[in-house]
């Protein structure tokens, strides 16, 4: 016997280190009993500095920068706080409702000085590349589409899905990068798709060239005439609970050649992992699925190439957008935001993307980062 099946035949009996997926019903219980402790002291922590408790932000990091990387490396298990965050669920989107009132849906008038909206680039809730020398946050998000372009292989001509499509921001880069491209973008966010009408009767926006269709909705109901060469999908999977069913939806969306690419939120842990804070206040029902668990599904759809973005790239992200938010502040202050006190919804946001720049520098950005898969038919 080696001794790493020795180590794993010890582990598995040894409660919150190693893979939770291997243990020994007693060690199982444990284990989540430790989670159970987990989740009651990180909330304890955000909501004593979403109530007002005075933290410099200088210690908030110093608390990340110190607890993230012990969970990454030693006890990762601990980073689900739920057991439905284990596995898939029978539910392609997960609180889609919840989700569109606490973060989508907010004022776009708060989004758009954080996430940037320029005659280009409208906003864009996902990671920008900075490895490839960006300088700014709208430079970071053309080269982070660029390389889209260049692993998806988009040629001028195809017809592309754009699942998950935000408010637009990839599609009118790309189109205005092909004369001949044609996209479809699914969306569930009504206030998203309002901002993405707008655009499509905008003159100066690619969304009004006559080549941007807008379906509103769930992918489960989503009907379309004719197939697609290219689909993509850029930071929705986080919102998705079972990707056996949404890759079997794409899948019947895709020619028989046709190439799917997939970008995620992941983390190269043995679990995946969420957290109560981002369940409660920004991302409900929200889990960061695995590095492995993509290529794992290849039923419908089977991954022919996959990428690890390092976490720097997503940190330095965060890092623009709590500076813009910061900076946006007086602008922002009176905005309905739904009923809540804005100081409180302030300090919410402030936990989040704090912890988040925190979270994707943590271990020099080789745990949590993200996933780029390319994908055919299985």
């Amino acid at each position: 016997m080696s001794s790493s099946t020795t180590l794993h035949n010890i582990e598995k009996h040894i409660p919150i280190v190693g893979d939770v997926h291997t243990k020994s019903p007693i060690a199982y219980r444990a284990t989540r009993l430790a989670v159970s402790t987990v989740n009651a002291v990180q909330m304890a922590v955000a909501e004593s500095y979403i109530n007002g408790l005075e933290v410099p932000d200088s210690v908030l990091r110093a608390l990340f920068d110190t607890c993230m990387p012990v969970f990454f490396k030693y006890f990762p298990s601990l980073l689900a706080p739920y057991e439905w965050v284990l596995t898939e669920t029978d539910r392609t989107a997960e609180g889609p409702r919840d989700l569109m009132k606490i973060q989508y849906d907010l004022p776009q008038a708060m989004l758009n000085p954080m996430l940037g909206d320029s005659k280009l680039i409208y906003p864009k809730y996902s990671m920008g590349l900075w490895e490839k020398g960006a300088t700014n946050l709208e430079q970071s998000q053309i080269q982070m589409i660029d390389d889209v372009i260049e692993k998806l292989e988009i040629q001028d001509g195809d017809h592309i899905l754009d699942f998950g499509c935000g408010w637009g921001c990839v599609p009118n880069y790309i189109l205005s990068k092909f004369p001949n491209v044609k996209f479809t973008g699914i969306n569930l966010s009504h206030h998203q798709c309002e901002y993405m009408r707008h655009k499509m009767q905008d003159p100066e926006s690619y969304l009004s060239s006559g080549r941007f269709t807008l379906y509103e909705g769930d992918l489960n109901d989503a009907q379309f005439e004719t197939k697609f060469d290219k689909i993509l999908s850029i930071g929705v999977f986080c919102h998705v609970g079972n990707l056996t069913q949404a890759f079997q939806k794409l899948a019947s969306f895709l020619k028989d050649n046709g190439r799917v690419f997939i970008h995620i939120i992941t983390v190269r842990t043995p679990n995946n992992i969420s957290s109560v804070f981002t369940h409660k206040y920004i991302f409900p029902h929200g889990r960061y699925w695995k590095y492995d668990a993509v290529p794992s599904h290849n039923k419908d759809l089977k991954t022919i190439q996959r990428w690890y973005l390092n976490g720097f790239n997503y940190s330095t992200t965060f890092a623009n957008w709590l500076k813009n938010f910061d900076d946006s502040q007086a602008t922002v202050k009176d905005l309905d935001y739904g009923g809540i006190d804005y100081a409180k919804f302030r300090r919410i946001w402030r936990f989040y993307l704090i912890w988040f720049v925190a979270n994707f520098a943590s271990c020099d950005g080789e745990y949590n980062g993200n996933g780029q898969y390319l994908m055919v038919h299985a």
